[in-house]
């Protein structure tokens, strides 16, 4: 049963990382090919309808999607919704913090990979080091349940993997690390993935870690530090493959829909609805999109691009 949804609102971002972005940049989707904000609350609604009980709003970085704050309100007072989340890049996020809470979002992640200011800038190509962090504050403040995204690299910020669990001592947040993933012209190889059992290994050595164990649909393993009041999470994305118990659907800023974060769009479902297809049509192009699902990724030795898009064209 795939039970939650993530839904990209654009594919511009403020930020310009180097995992996430070609450093040619990406061409964008002409804004008439974008959902509008009323589409995609149609869309979700449905999926709702369907058995969608999460919904996680992404981009490129969604903050910056004009209107957005009145589609999170519109989303999270959905009937049957469990659940509405946000992955941000925590920029704008120290004036939306309390507003998101208002509005009914449970949850937030950011992505962000070094604490020092010259590593955070060699990845984002951006300044804004001290108003992500001040963003990751004001979360926690306004009651939002807060999770830190970290892309973990050699010769980038691998030596920081014990910095950011240390934030977990005074900081109720998870931190996740997360192995790099192959994307359009990222620079990925698979000697440059720094596996979770290397960096468990590497903390270990530091502070101990104690298992906290891992839900059915959970992508991340869950551990804590003892006397921490946060918790650490490890995403193994290339090297366990998770993909029996994947309840995701992703769908795009341009509505084309995806079965996984690897594998190319299978259906255009911003095209069904807006020549007026019935909603048999539409369950019809979504089970067709299922049927292409991955039983389990390849094992990392022979991964290889599959998708045509960046990673910010997709949605985090």
């Amino acid at each position: 049963m795939h039970t939650y949804l993530r839904v990209s609102l654009t594919d511009r971002c403020n930020f310009r990382c180097t995992y996430c972005m070609p450093e040619e940049g990406v061409e964008l989707t002409a804004k008439e090919e974008i959902l509008t904000l009323e589409e995609i609350e149609t869309l979700t609604r449905m999926f709702v309808e369907l058995g969608v009980r999460k919904v996680r709003l992404t981009g490129g970085e969604p903050t910056i999607r004009k209107g957005f704050l009145g589609l999170v309100e519109s989303v999270a007072n959905i009937p049957d919704l469990e659940g509405l989340y946000l992955t941000t890049n925590g920029l704008l996020l120290t004036d939306l913090a309390q507003p998101l809470k208002q509005s009914g979002l449970a949850g937030i992640n950011v992505s962000l990979d070094s604490l020092r200011q010259d590593r955070f800038e060699a990845i984002t190509r951006r300044p804004g080091l001290e108003r992500v962090l001040s963003g990751i504050k004001a979360a926690l403040s306004a009651g939002l349940n807060t999770k830190i995204n970290v892309v973990v690299m050699p010769d980038l910020n691998e030596d920081e993997v014990v910095d950011f669990v240390r934030l977990t001592k005074d900081w109720a947040v998870q931190v996740r690390f997360i192995e790099f993933m192959p994307f359009l012209s990222n620079g990925w190889q698979h000697s440059r993935v720094l596996t979770s059992a290397e960096l468990r290994t590497r903390i270990q050595q530091e502070v101990e870690l104690v298992p906290l164990g891992k839900g059915p649909n959970d992508v991340a393993t869950e551990w804590t530090v003892p006397g921490f009041v946060g918790t650490v999470g490890f995403v193994s994305s290339v090297t366990e493959s998770f993909c029996d118990g994947c309840n995701r659907l992703r769908l795009t800023a341009d509505g084309q829909l995806k079965s996984c974060l690897f594998l190319p769009p299978e259906s255009d479902l911003k095209g069904l609805l807006r020549r007026g297809a019935s909603k048999q049509e539409m369950i019809n192009a979504i089970r067709k999109t299922l049927a292409g699902k991955w039983a389990a990724h390849p094992p990392m030795d022979r991964w290889q691009q599959l998708d045509t898009l960046a990673m910010v064209q997709i949605g985090g």
